[in-house]
């Protein structure tokens, strides 16, 4: 029973340091061959290891939830261990140490501070870090495996340099994969002119990123939409650096130096198939190689050749040149002459000039850097240096460019120095392309609007057609129903003598009256109602066939109409202008009438003189037409 009480205690102790220390090495602690580290959510570990088929042993970090083994940072990279005696402590300076057989040391960190707890932590980024246990600030690192990284570029990590202290960050590849001890592929900030990031192979410049535009790098325009990653690049007093972050915290992409292809490559892990995609690769194609083209040569992967002489520029050696040796480059194909005045001409969409014999100002505007670069004899190019809210800054480049790109889409503009009859020819050139260009668009406007004209005239004297002999079919079966003549337009104008002023009687608010002698010699009164009297086609209908209907054989009678032409005519029978009283009562002087005879004679005229097409007539509702007369036709 003693036995397995103690046992239990034992396990029970064992588990509990181990439960308690999961992320953490004390100094009171140590590490040996066979135990690990795990960061508190459990994406990384640290522990002893041997790469590929190697049976040496270092310590490094790897992701700890996929199956695959994939270090992303070694410590003992140039010193490996030959057997599993390896061991990791924490002294109380801070210092980390890591030994074999307990003795001899094969690495540890520079670190010599005063510590009054010092702790070894894996975190959650993959970031090793010393810290003091007692610091209510758990982020003041005292050392930190981002600032030494090793192939791998993680979310978070930095690469560049502290101009404070001098630290400078960059990544090396593994030699193979049996040996991460550091190749001679390199990536990291270079200062030399501009910062950009630049892929070295041994002392050669391999890649390059190209100026830092505010947006992204000129190289790489595409890269700032990718929905994996955003990313910045820092660069101030103090510290210039790449750095980047995942946009879903739940994917894990790194990016990595490979040396047998010499390219760096960003992997993203695809949980689905359990492997690493390859999302993208620098450099990408054949115009990514480092100076390529030579000096103010411009390299397009969509032209064969590749290696183009810039606008103004023509080979140096056009033999070599057009056998493909492109080395020497290219030179103005008309010499400069700084004191009479040279010019500038544009081209856009490239990925901008190596960037080591370079100048900047980030608040000149793009005019004043102009005048900057044309002040100086040796400048051969500039443009803005951020792309941003309409272009800020100045950037200038001075003597042969070198590693110029051109692009389909993105990229920037550059302003190349030429000379001035160079530049002169290409601004005419520029003048009669736009002068074509806006005639044959002009020609092309004039056609189309010609094409539209017809097309709209043909339209619409087919839908008046259409329209006439709808209308036709309806004043053809309202005439039938009109219980009046229709007059014909022409027939009324010979009897008016085409509305004489000799044959007019007289004006109505409404309109004029014309007398007028039918062919057959009965006479008439014509009225033609005004084409401003605002009365349409089925209201002068309806008000004709009323009238129609209210005929008395005390009124003047209502023989007829037109409407044709837009007219709106009234035909009356013609009598000629005497009172009222003498039409009623010649009617009846040897007819004894009594007043009350008369009375209801008058009022049957008064009736229907309300509904004559007299002056300021009104129909709508219960209104009635209110009329005033000069005359029986007015």
């Amino acid at each position: 029973m003693g036995f397995y009480f103690y046992t239990a205690c034992c396990f029970l102790v064992i588990f509990s340091q181990a439960s308690t220390a999961i992320d953490t090495l004390s100094q009171l602690d140590s590490l040996t061959d066979g135990m690990t580290l795990v960061s508190g959510d459990g994406s990384f570990q640290l522990g002893f290891f041997s790469p590929g088929s190697s049976k040496n042993r270092y310590l490094g970090i790897w992701y700890n939830n996929i199956p695959m083994q994939t270090v992303v940072w070694v410590a003992n990279r140039v010193n490996p261990i030959n057997d599993s005696t390896g061991l990791l402590k924490i002294q109380s300076n801070g210092k980390i140490l890591l030994q074999v057989q307990n003795t001899t040391a094969v690495w540890c960190t520079n670190l010599t501070a005063r510590v009054e707890n010092p702790v070894l932590q894996l975190l959650d980024s993959g970031n090793l870090v010393v810290r003091d246990g007692k610091d209510s600030e758990p982020e003041n690192y005292l050392w930190q495996s981002f600032d030494y990284p090793s192939d791998t570029m993680l979310p978070g990590m930095k690469i560049g340099i502290d101009l404070r202290t001098g630290l400078h960050r960059r990544l090396a590849a593994w030699k193979n994969w049996d040996d991460p001890s550091p190749g001679d592929l390199t990536y990291g900030v270079e200062l030399e002119g501009t910062p950009e990031m630049v892929l070295r192979k041994g002392s050669e410049k391999f890649y390059r990123s190209g100026l830092w535009n505010g947006d992204g790098f000129s190289g790489t325009p595409n890269l700032r939409s990718n929905p994996i990653f955003d990313y910045d690049f820092v660069w101030n007093e103090n510290e210039v650096y790449y750095i980047y972050s995942l946009k879903n915290k739940s994917v894990m992409s790194r990016f990595v130096l490979n040396q047998t292809q010499s390219v760096r490559q960003r992997y993203t892990w695809n949980p689905e198939t359990q492997t690493w995609k390859l999302f993208s690769i620098m450099p990408s194609d054949y115009c990514d190689r480092s100076g390529l083209c030579g000096p103010n040569g411009d390299c397009d992967n969509n032209k064969l050749p590749a290696c183009q002489c810039l606008k103004g520029f023509r080979p140096k050696w056009l033999e070599r040149w057009n056998s493909s040796d492109w080395s020497d480059g290219c030179i103005h194909s008309k010499p400069l002459n700084c004191k009479s005045g040279d010019g500038f001409i544009r081209i856009g969409k490239v990925k901008t000039p190596d960037t080591t014999n370079s100048w900047v100002n980030k608040t000149m505007n793009l005019k004043e850097c102009r005048a900057k670069c044309l002040r100086n004899c040796s400048c051969m190019a500039y443009t803005n240096l951020y792309v941003t809210r309409g272009g800020s800054g100045c950037a200038v480049w001075y003597g042969d460019l070198l590693d110029i790109k051109q692009f389909q889409s993105d990229g920037q503009d550059l302003y190349i120095r030429v000379s001035a009859s160079e530049a002169e020819r290409k601004k005419k050139a520029k003048v009669k392309l736009a002068i074509i260009l806006g005639t044959v668009i002009a020609a092309l406007l004039g056609f189309l609007l010609i094409v539209c004209y017809i097309l709209r005239s043909r339209r619409k004297l087919k839908d008046e057609v259409k329209d006439k002999n709808l209308n036709d079919r309806e004043d053809k079966d309202e005439n039938e129903d009109m219980e009046l003549a229709v007059f014909e337009f022409d027939t009324i104008a010979q009897a008016t003598d085409s509305f004489s002023f000799n044959n007019k009687l007289g004006q109505g608010g409404f309109g004029p009256v014309y007398k007028g002698t039918l062919g057959n010699g009965q006479e008439i009164a014509v009225k033609r109602l005004s084409k401003s009297s605002g009365q349409g086609l089925h209201e002068f209908k309806n008000e004709v066939k009323l009238i129609a209907k209210l005929q008395h054989r005390n009124l003047v009678r209502l023989l007829g109409c037109c409407m044709q032409r837009d007219e709106r005519i009234l035909v009356y029978e013609y009598m000629p202008n005497r009172s009222l009283d003498l039409f009623i009562f010649d009617q009846t002087r040897h007819t004894v009438l009594t007043w009350s005879k008369r009375f209801q004679i008058i009022c049957g005229i008064a009736r229907g003189l309300l509904y004559l097409h007299q002056d300021s007539r009104f129909w709508h509702g219960k209104n009635f037409w209110r009329r005033s007369s000069r005359s029986q036709y007015q």
